[in-house]
């Protein structure tokens, strides 16, 4: 157990030290000495691989401070796969930022915020009880705060930093009442523990311990209407953006997955994240087609991948929501490096001349073939393969209503053939990948992870309720260009724009408006 221990801490903790070099000048950083927080990053990528390696060779283990049982960590697929997926990130980060902060005249004290962030997102990765959660959810709070206000001169950095302290600090109050309540029903704070125990069923006082979880991880993951603070934090350097929107974001999804057991215990808070999830699913991407900053446009997008993730949450889908982390991670850390250059990059694609915009009859003829086509590779699947569960193909069924978006385009009447074709191949593509990413999904984590219940009257209602919203919604998104120059249009463009004063609502309950004013 001991050198388990001591590969798990030792990733942490050489990102605590590098920071605390850092601390003794927090000013200037002469060029060739800030390679220590690359170098760091790197070490804990090599022990984020060591884990892995451990974990292949002795299988899962759950390790518990001999003094203190309150204190464990977790290693299994699931936290080695978010340990190596955060040092990895957080390595191109540092490495990003090194010469992106070159000069400035606190170059290090970056460096160092940056690396307890790090080491504390690590920590949460692993975490096996409430205590380690709980600490680790409070050092991140503490760390991207002050990262936040790195420029803290500005209102916009400040009101958005205010924001951010206000919706992760009832966060942090919503889980540290889970682990009271946790603890008084079943006297433990091991996730271990009140795992075993909901196999059971839950107690009246273990529902209400699942209600402040559910409502504390929904605070994290920025959904609907709390998100706000995510759309504003570009005020900080880029390098806090990719980290936060690519890792730190995720954290209130890897909670429901550590207690996927507990959660799945309750088809009440089952459908909580499904509406939950869909609602802010559906809202970021609306809000998001509207923007016209690259920045902006990709906060939009992880509030919606977000409420995604909370959806696939709500359905069972643990596997997938789990891969969901991952890829949207990888992704979204490349946007948001890269995306200085992004518009010289659209500028230089060649123009392919006027869009094909369909009409009707294209639309309804693009989704049936849509479907059509899922149906046949759905069914390949299944009879090589064995049953789906109705989650998972209702959630293929809702990926493919994206595709259908692309597939009207190539059935408008103006389209050319190669247009048609291509866009075709994608739906089929999209069905292929989706179910044999499906399948490695459930090859690393599935043992690890509960499958999906058997679907009763409320979980059919809901997914059926997530079904007509997502293809109502594509549905009107595939006949936009129709009456997107209608007069009407004009001002309800400007409402979605601005998140229809969501966000504005929380400026004003926390005098966010008049301390811009002030300034």
């Amino acid at each position: 157990m001991l050198p388990v221990l001591t590969i798990l801490l030792l990733a942490p903790l050489a990102l605590m030290t590098a920071a605390g070099v850092y601390a003794l000048r927090p000013g200037g950083w002469p060029q060739r000495r800030s390679h220590l927080s690359e170098g760091a990053a790197l070490v804990a990528v090599l022990f984020a691989v060591a884990a892995v390696l451990m974990l292949l060779d002795g299988g899962p283990v759950t390790l518990e401070a001999p003094f203190a049982t309150w204190l464990a960590l977790r290693l299994d697929s699931v936290s080695a796969t978010m340990m190596l997926l955060v040092a990895f990130i957080g390595w191109v980060v540092m490495r990003y930022a090194r010469p992106y902060l070159d000069g400035e005249p606190r170059e290090a004290a970056f460096h160092g915020l940056m690396l307890v962030t790090l080491a504390a997102v690590l920590l949460l990765a692993l975490a096996g009880s409430f205590a380690v959660l709980v600490t680790a959810f409070g050092l991140i709070g503490l760390s991207l705060r002050a990262l936040l206000l790195f420029y803290g001169e500005r209102p916009e950095a400040k009101r958005a930093a205010n924001k951010f302290t206000l919706v992760w600090g009832l966060g942090d109050a919503a889980l540290i009442g889970a682990a009271c309540v946790f603890w008084l029903d079943q006297g433990s704070l091991s996730f271990a523990d009140i795992t075993a125990s909901a196999q059971d069923g839950l107690s009246l006082a273990g529902k209400i311990g699942l209600a402040l979880l559910i409502l504390g991880a929904v605070l994290k993951t920025a959904t609907f209407p709390m998100h706000g603070w995510l759309t504003e934090v570009m005020e900080a350097p880029t390098p806090v953006s990719a980290l936060l929107h690519a890792g730190i974001i995720n954290s209130g999804g890897i909670v429901l997955i550590r207690m996927a057991e507990v959660v799945q215990a309750s088809p009440g808070s089952m459908a909580a994240l499904v509406m939950i999830g869909g609602l802010t699913a559906l809202f970021g991407a609306v809000v998001m087609l509207t923007q016209s900053a690259v920045k902006t446009a990709l906060a939009w997008s992880t509030i919606s991948q977000m409420g995604f993730m909370l959806l696939q949450c709500g359905l069972g889908l643990w596997t997938l929501a789990l891969l969901h982390i991952v890829a949207h991670s990888l992704y979204k850390a490349h946007a948001f490096l890269s995306s200085g250059s992004a518009v010289q990059a659209v500028a230089a694609v060649r123009k392919p001349g006027p869009v094909a915009v369909p009409n009707l009859k294209a639309v309804a003829r693009a989704f049936a073939i849509a479907l059509v086509l899922y149906a046949l590779v759905a069914s390949g699947f299944i009879a090589l393969i064995g049953p789906k569960s109705e989650q998972a193909l209702a959630l293929g069924v809702i990926l493919v209503f994206g595709v259908a978006y692309l597939v009207a385009q190539g059935l408008a009447d103006a389209a050319p053939a190669a247009l048609t074709q291509r866009t075709t191949l994608a739906s089929v593509a999209t069905a292929l990948g989706y179910f044999t990413f499906q399948l490695i999904a459930g090859g690393l984590w599935g043992a690890q992870l509960p499958a999906p219940p058997v679907p009763g009257a409320l979980e059919w209602a809901m997914i059926v309720l997530a079904l007509v919203s997502f293809g109502l919604v594509a549905f009107a998104q595939s006949l936009f260009p129709l009456w997107a120059h209608h007069p009407s249009m004009a001002g309800l463009r400007v409402h979605i724009a601005n998140g229809l004063y969501l966000n504005t609502l929380l400026d004003r309950l926390i005098g966010g408006l008049r301390a811009q004013k002030t300034s």
